[in-house]
């Protein structure tokens, strides 16, 4: 309680671990509540917890509400899903794909995230699971990054066309971006423009400085 108290004032690391593929993972009192951070940049609660709320307010948490299932492709310390299972009530079936089993270790031990009945972790390249899997699901929110970048895969036409085959109808896709130069820009702009017709596509520019969201309707 003392430490929570004083994070109002300056932050208190409480726990540090590297990590293969994040490098260095930090858990810190900030402000009154717990984040989890990269070297350099919130990798939940936080600023990214606002940047996601903000994606699914968008969405339409009753909406979200009358869901069956959602996919959340990079976990992290599990925000996105506290999110969805706290604020919006959201009692469906979660499917988190989390490359980085230390990651989970520490949403498991300070977040909680174990402790929530209706969530399966699975430790796997989310590349790999969305090859896979075989269930078809209404949100599917992609939030991928290696500290301050994100991988090639999720802008290319292959991944994107998995994705789309896995999106029910009518359902969304929630996809957080992060644009630090000119190149990033250019390159969400083309993300935007491979979707056809079929698809309502909406770009939220300077969410949070330097992240931009994207949701994706899936029309028919």
């Amino acid at each position: 309680m003392i430490k929570k108290i004083l994070s109002y004032f300056i932050p208190i690391n409480i726990h540090k671990k590297n990590s293969e593929i994040n490098k260095t993972l930090e858990v810190t009192w900030a402000n009154g509540q717990l984040v989890l951070d990269s070297k350099n940049t919130n990798y939940s609660y936080g600023s990214l917890q606002r940047i996601l709320r903000k994606g699914l307010h968008y969405i339409g948490f009753e909406r979200i509400r009358g869901f069956e299932n959602v996919l959340v492709l990079g976990v992290a310390g599990g925000s996105v899903i506290k999110t969805l299972v706290d604020e919006i009530k959201f009692s469906g079936k979660i499917t988190g794909v989390e490359l980085d089993s230390r990651v989970i270790e520490i949403a498991n031990q300070y977040f909680g995230l174990n402790k929530i009945p209706n969530v399966e972790v699975v430790i796997d390249d989310a590349f790999e699971y969305v090859l896979k899997t075989k269930e078809k699901y209404d949100l599917i929110i992609i939030d991928i990054f290696q500290d301050t970048t994100m991988p090639n895969f999720l802008f290319e036409d292959f991944f994107i066309n998995r994705i789309n085959f896995l999106l029910k109808v009518n359902g969304f896709i929630l996809f957080n971006t992060m644009t630090l130069s000119e190149r990033d820009r250019k390159r969400n702009e083309a993300y935007k423009n491979r979707f056809s017709e079929e698809y309502s596509v909406r770009m939220y520019p300077k969410v949070e400085f330097h992240n931009e969201l994207f949701t994706i309707k899936k029309l028919k």
